[in-house]
């Protein structure tokens, strides 16, 4: 209907949030990039600002890759 094709495949996001948490005025977010599968943490000042993103690292600081 209006011009769009049931039949044309959605296009996968390129960024996915896996989790997100809130510490006082703090938001943490896990992000995955779908293309590599590496994890990132996000964290802001609140849904729209972000002030730092950093790698995630396991346990042996290794960078966290989804397979």
């Amino acid at each position: 209907m209006f011009g769009k094709d049931k039949d044309t495949p959605k296009k996968q996001e390129r960024f996915v949030v896996k989790e997100s948490h809130t510490i006082g005025l703090c938001a943490l977010s896990v992000i995955c990039d779908t293309a590599t599968g590496v994890h990132y943490l996000a964290a802001g000042g609140d849904a729209f600002t972000l002030s730092s993103l950093t790698p995630l690292l396991d346990e042996n600081g290794n960078v966290v890759i989804e397979k």
